[in-house]
């Protein structure tokens, strides 16, 4: 048995814990949940905080149970929420849920044969045939109106941070929520509950209908809500969430936003987001504040949590693409892209869309810089660019005279011009 406190605690990812919850976990095996919303068919990196405590309490030589909300993604829970949640059919909250697991698995052992394998539980599954008369005889009768209305969560809703107050249904949430923990404390014998500190008025209300209902014991385990150095959202980039999913978020814009952050939030995240040791970051943080310019840390950091959600080929590939617009990369390196991480790479360049019919007997490089892209203003300038030597066809320098054919085309879709070393633009031949 590890000790799961210690280790979550100088990683940074303790926020509050309930008295007794260390020596309850030094006693022997035990069994925690963390809830995660199902309303997509893919978790996003602000799951992963949850996901990395599960992780930590399964090599702590504990048992984690992820928790698929199915029943309380069709409510939606008022924590720090401003709206409430659409609400999903069944079939969408299953195909969610299988994809989730799926994704999880890549963290979790769910397989093995080991009494702390990870489970997936559904709470659909327990609240699809409670109807409303039982529920309020045998769970809301157990806690008090005046108790719900201290949370912090109500409160900040009723005192006006959104127009329209707040739902029966919201208001109802901590008890759903409380009555899985009840749940799975009858069920799997499931002591703790952990989530983002934002959980804590909810977490402790399944806690305490344990306590009323059982006359049992139960803890509650949060960590705080990450946040990033500049104030900025954690998990968020110009295009949305940066998803687990590859569809959703490519490898290369996944390796991309974790090499792009900062020295002080690298040094935070390299100890919640990987499982390296206290003595290796440690001496990578030593390492990083030497040179900080070569970006140790970040660099580190962006492999290891790369080759975790996605895979080592993954992060080569993502390399690979990083090296395109700033190292010296050849024609060959260009075509080796998929064309969704093509994309990526170029994201924000210029493009023009051109009839690929017109590529049959091939385009002269003038009329492509001007007449067919507009990347030069006139043939006059694409002349001079090219007898400058300034021009670059899929990297590699053109003079005029030069014709653009189908053997140029990247994925059979892409010719990538170049003035300069900073000037791109993109032809997309459809």
């Amino acid at each position: 048995m590890k000790n799961f406190i210690e280790e979550v605690t100088w990683r940074g990812m303790l926020h509050d814990v309930m008295p007794g919850t260390e020596e309850h976990l030094m006693e022997q095996m035990r069994v925690a949940y963390v809830g995660i919303d199902p309303t997509a068919d893919s978790l996003h990196i602000g799951h992963l905080v949850g996901v990395m405590l599960l992780k930590h309490f399964q090599l702590s030589g504990h048992k984690p149970l992820a928790l698929v909300g199915g029943a309380t993604g069709m409510i939606g829970d008022p924590s720090g929420k401003s709206n409430e949640r659409n609400l999903l059919d069944e079939a969408t909250l299953q195909h969610n849920q299988d994809s989730i697991k799926a994704q999880l698995s890549r963290f979790l052992d769910f397989t093995s044969d080991a009494p702390n394998a990870a489970e997936m539980v559904n709470n659909y599954d327990w609240m699809k045939s409670f109807s409303f008369l039982d529920f309020i005889r045998d769970v809301g009768k157990h806690i008090t109106v005046n108790y719900m209305m201290a949370k912090d969560s109500v409160k900040k809703r009723l005192n006006g941070e959104a127009a329209d107050g707040m739902s029966f249904t919201e208001f109802t949430y901590q008890l759903v929520q409380g009555y899985d923990f009840l749940h799975l404390y009858k069920a799997k014998n499931c002591t703790l509950q952990m989530g983002g500190s934002d959980q804590w008025g909810n977490i402790t209300t399944g806690t305490e209908l344990v306590r009323r209902i059982e006359a049992g014991k139960a803890y509650a385990l949060t960590c705080p809500l990450i946040t990033k150095a500049d104030g900025t959202k954690f998990g968020k980039s110009e295009g949305g969430n940066i998803w687990l999913d590859s569809d959703r978020t490519s490898p290369y814009k996944f390796y991309q936003y974790w090499l792009n952050t900062s020295d002080t939030d690298a040094e935070k995240y390299i100890k919640i987001f990987t499982f390296l040791s206290k003595e290796e970051i440690e001496k990578l943080i030593a390492q990083h504040y030497e040179a900080p310019h070569l970006r140790v840390l970040q660099k580190k950091l962006a492999e290891e949590i790369t080759v975790m959600v996605h895979s080592r080929e993954d992060l080569e590939n993502a390399i690979k693409a990083s090296g395109i617009l700033f190292g010296q990369s050849t024609a060959d390196d260009l075509k080796e892209l998929d064309s969704k991480t093509f994309l990526d790479v170029f994201d924000g360049v210029p493009q023009a869309d051109i009839a690929l019919a017109d590529l049959e007997d091939g385009i002269d490089i003038v009329t492509i810089l001007n007449e067919k892209s507009g990347f030069m203003k006139s043939n006059g300038e694409a002349r001079r660019s090219l007898n400058e030597n300034a021009i670059s066809v899929n990297r590699e320098k053109v003079q005029e005279g030069f014709i653009v054919t189908k053997k140029d085309l990247i994925n059979n879709q892409f010719v990538l011009l170049q003035k300069g070393k900073k000037n791109y633009f993109v032809l997309n031949f459809q």
